[in-house]
């Protein structure tokens, strides 16, 4: 069975990522959004570890993620997942939960499976009139999507509050490889740099990022790289400038967090950019 991904946006959907996608083999290592995740299984089971443990979406299902959520992906049945998901971000979701819920705060999903066939039909919804351009259709169906979910399974996020002495280390050192993406200094020299130990500072960087300081450099770079891209950057060009040594070693971590290869991720953004 072919594995086949589609990464898209929708000009009358600002900010908000579009996925269609089968995989088979595909493995999604620790990786964090900087927005929202709304994946409607439609067939097979995706399993993804979020929260300390592994979490299953089969059909009927979906898969909820919040923002700068660490968590990974992979198939729990032989052949696949299938899925439509979308992407929106923090501000959209915000707005959307002031006018329609009476959620106080950030709002967030609670859960991260909700079982809800309708749900996922709304979502598989969005993506066909985003497909066909009917502007009215795509934004009015994520609205009543992104309600109903936060309806059925919303709540206050939490604020995460940089109180110990360690958690104020952990976002030194963040905004360090943040600076010095391109050239990190080794986690030897940024704990020294720091005042600390290596074994310090990873416990304390994973306690508060859920992961250690090379896998969330590498999301990242990712993340940078797809900023890049968007703006009509080479593949190339974007690999060096955000530390990856070339192309290929930024295809490797690019299609394990986002899903596609960044090629295929640039061309779909230069057909909304550049419609002929």
């Amino acid at each position: 069975m072919n594995e086949r991904a589609r990464h898209w946006q929708y000009d009358e959907l600002p900010g908000v990522d579009l996925l269609r996608a089968r995989y088979v083999h595909k493995r999604f290592v620790r990786h964090t959004h900087e927005n929202f995740v709304i994946a409607a299984i439609a067939d097979g089971v995706e399993v993804f570890h979020h929260g300390g443990g592994d979490q299953h979406a089969g059909p009927g299902a979906l898969a909820l993620v919040n923002p700068d959520t660490p968590h990974t992906g992979r198939a729990g049945v032989p052949e696949g997942w299938r899925y439509g998901a979308l992407y929106p971000p923090a501000d959209v979701v915000a707005e959307i939960a002031a006018e329609t819920t009476a959620l106080r705060g950030t709002p967030g999903f609670v859960s991260p499976v909700v079982d809800d066939p309708y749900a996922v039909g709304l979502v598989h919804q969005v993506l066909r009139a985003a497909d066909e351009g009917n502007a009215l259709a795509a934004d009015t169906l994520l609205r009543v999507a992104v309600t109903r979910l936060l309806r059925l399974n919303g709540g206050p996020m939490p604020r995460r509050e940089v109180r110990t002495a360690g958690a104020r280390i952990a976002a030194r050192a963040r905004g360090v490889l943040q600076e010095r993406m391109a050239q990190p200094p080794t986690l030897e020299r940024l704990a020294a740099d720091l005042g600390t130990s290596p074994f310090a500072l990873l416990r304390a960087f994973r306690d508060v990022y859920g992961m250690p300081p090379h896998a969330w450099l590498t999301n990242a770079r990712v993340r940078r790289a797809r900023q890049l891209l968007d703006t009509g950057t080479p593949p190339s060009e974007a690999a060096v400038a955000v530390g990856f040594t070339d192309q290929p070693h930024l295809n490797r971590h690019f299609g394990r967090i986002v899903g596609v290869p960044p090629g295929a991720y640039q061309r779909e953004r230069k057909n909304v950019q550049d419609p002929l």
